[in-house]
């Protein structure tokens, strides 16, 4: 992610602040001009941008900014929308007669900002879902469950459906343990659950690729019921490592796909922040390659380059967490096979126009 500062006082400021630490001027996001603003209040529901290159263009909150504090994002003031680009999204949440529910909802907002903001950078922000029938359009659905209704996480025609109790830090981390998974974050259940959605997008819009899919992560027509319970009867064959990005991949292509996208959205965020930090790593590891940004990797065509700057970024998060007696930060090991997969999604897919959407 960029690094952000307040136009006022030059402090950096970060994606989900509402208002700079250091000289309190009001911020907030801008979809329509991909940056952090500063304003002035003219009133409440009209903003003054402070920026220099939009100084004075007027803008207004967005109703859940204002109303509920879960958002940040701005509005030109000339939209008939109340909402802004990412709480348009958003169909269902949680009651909020429980004050846990709005803790909840915020953080599951916050994540879902951050996922959107690497798919406004990527050039293919979803828009919302009109109807049930818009199979191209996007919707989050953030559900509690109950006695009576269970919810599971998941996609289905382009609804994306969140258990809100993923947000209740205890929860998440218990499922985590009680899975066998070595990463399991509201981001990462954002980034993997669009891997479904946007292989819908890629079948309807680019089915010439479908046959490369098909190469790489198998045979998608296969029984998804059949695999699933065929994983947790059976669990992830012996070898998964050497072909998948994790053992859930191994379940069938279609979470294969959801699980490798999701790692590519993990690698192109974290690359695009070390870029903006102006890391540099100077290795005298004989198998490690020195890391030095040159170009962001966002559009980046030299996909290899960006996977050997990964290879040294990561091995240095990992022994830095090490030396403070933390997990590895990056849990995950990348075969030939695997990489083959995130090359397909970095050369093929995203020089695709998914934005023509009908």
């Amino acid at each position: 992610m960029k690094y952000f500062a307040c136009t006022t006082c030059g402090n950096q400021v970060f994606f989900a602040n509402s208002h700079c630490v250091n000289c309190k001027t009001t911020l907030g996001y801008s979809a329509s001009e991909k940056e952090m603003c500063g304003f002035t209040k003219h009133s409440d529901t009209l903003w003054l941008a402070l920026n220099p290159s939009i100084a004075g263009k007027r803008f207004k909150p967005c109703y859940n900014y204002q109303h509920h504090q879960v958002c940040n994002w701005v509005i030109p003031a000339e939209s008939s929308e109340i909402y802004c680009e990412s709480c348009l999204l958003t169909h269902t949440i949680p009651s909020l007669d429980n004050p846990d529910h709005l803790v909840y909802w915020a953080r599951l907002e916050h994540a879902k900002r951050r996922f959107l903001y690497l798919m406004q950078r990527l050039n293919i922000m979803p828009r919302p879902k009109r109807s049930d029938n818009d199979r191209f359009g996007l919707r989050f659905d953030f559900l509690m469950p109950q006695a009576d209704f269970p919810v599971m996480t998941g996609h289905a025609q382009g609804v994306i459906t969140l258990n809100a109790s993923e947000a209740d830090v205890i929860y998440r981390e218990t499922t985590r343990v009680k899975m066998g998974e070595n990463y399991r974050t509201l981001l990462g259940h954002f980034r993997h659950e669009s891997g479904h959605y946007y292989f819908d997008l890629m079948q309807h819009l680019h089915p010439e690729l479908i046959d490369e899919f098909r190469e790489l992560f198998g045979d998608e027509r296969q029984d998804y019921n059949e695999a699933l319970k065929r994983h947790y009867n059976d669990g992830a064959p012996q070898n998964w490592a050497d072909f998948y990005v994790s053992s859930y991949a191994s379940t069938h292509p279609w979470e294969d796909w959801a699980e490798t996208w999701a790692h590519y959205l993990h690698m192109m965020d974290t690359l695009e922040t070390a870029y903006y930090a102006g890391l540099v790593v100077k290795t005298n590891k004989s198998d490690l390659n020195n890391l030095e940004l040159k170009e962001n990797p966002i559009g980046a065509q030299d996909f290899d380059l960006l996977l050997q700057h990964w290879m040294t970024l990561t091995f240095n998060l990992n022994a830095l967490n090490r030396s403070m007696g933390l997990d590895d930060a990056y849990p995950f090991t990348l075969s030939n096979p695997v990489l083959d997969k995130l090359r397909f999604i970095h050369h093929k897919l995203l020089n695709m126009t998914l934005k023509n959407q009908a």
